[in-house]
């Protein structure tokens, strides 16, 4: 049984199957319709999300099979004070595979070690956020046909972002990838990620605080939000959250062909005025999310459609 806690729990040969089977699944969606009748997928929600959840439930639901779980700790058995251990456990006996996000980092890891059922980590705290990774690397592919030999510029929270910190950790493996690191002081790509991962494998990258200085060069560009619930205290959201406008006059500073990227939710980093642009690419991004987590959910049930 394999579960999905990490983008490095799968090798660069094992990512380029999962994306050719998510080009499948987008080109002949009839094909996959039954491929999951009599599974259920339990969505384990302990923190809010929209995409995340309703994608795993949405691809779910296109396989043909069912769903259940909850969209908050708060109405589940967490709320009386119930384990995660105690949790997956329970939910082994009513499901055959999981999605679970948690506040917590590391709490989707100690669910698998408990589970007799595919665990999907979802999101735990800053920590990791692996789906979103696998829907960036198919966008990524599918937009620009390659993954490598591209400067690719990470804008916005870098320090709390766990969309970011797990792209970069899937990015790396990649050759002639390099990164343009866009955020103020205080929100800065942690010192680990720098040395651990950029530094030891030889990755080029330069930290910038001006957007507008690093648009012209950039082949791809990664926006996030500033994260409300990641800070301790609302006077340093406030004087962090409008720090980085992408509007219609920063986007006439970028190449012609460089594809603007976001998890979403946004709140105001990207005008809506960049919506109309053929290189905002971020709802096409939420579309390839379903593709790639049927795919997902495919391969971790070990289920093939011929």
């Amino acid at each position: 049984m394999r579960h999905l806690m990490s983008p490095m729990d799968f090798s660069v040969e094992e990512l380029e199957k999962l994306m050719d089977l998510a080009g499948d699944i987008e080109a002949n969606p009839a094909k996959y319709a039954h491929a999951c009748e009599g599974k259920k997928l339990a969505t384990l929600f302990y923190e809010p999300s929209t995409r995340t959840r309703l994608s795993h439930e949405a691809a779910m639901l296109n396989l043909g099979g069912n769903i259940m779980g909850f969209s908050s700790a708060d109405s589940s058995s967490a709320a009386k004070g119930e384990s995660v251990s105690d949790t997956i456990r329970t939910i082994s006996c009513y499901a055959d595979i999981c999605a679970m996000r948690h506040p917590k980092e590391g709490a989707p890891m100690v669910a698998c070690r408990h589970s007799s059922i595919p665990v999907i980590n979802a999101g735990d705290g800053g920590h990791q956020h692996p789906t979103q990774t696998l829907t960036d690397l198919l966008t990524i592919r599918s937009l620009k046909g390659h993954l490598g030999n591209m400067n690719i510029g990470l804008c916005g929270d870098l320090k709390f972002g766990r969309t970011v910190h797990s792209l970069i950790h899937a990015l790396v493996r990649y050759p002639g990838v390099e990164f343009t690191l866009i955020s103020p002081e205080e929100l800065r790509l942690p010192g680990y990620i720098r040395s651990d991962v950029l530094d030891k494998n030889d990755i080029p990258y330069q930290e910038v605080v001006r957007l507008e200085d690093a648009l012209p060069k950039l082949d791809l560009l990664y926006m996030t939000r500033v994260q409300k619930e990641r800070f301790f205290n609302e006077e340093d959201y406030v004087r962090m959250k409008d720090f980085y406008i992408l509007d219609a006059k920063k986007m006439a500073l970028a190449p012609k062909d460089m594809y603007v990227l976001h998890p979403l939710p946004r709140v105001n980093e990207i005008s809506v005025e960049v919506d109309s642009d053929p290189r905002a690419a971020y709802f096409r991004q939420m579309q390839y999310g379903v593709y790639i987590r049927m795919a997902l959910i495919l391969t971790l049930l070990e289920i093939e459609v011929k």
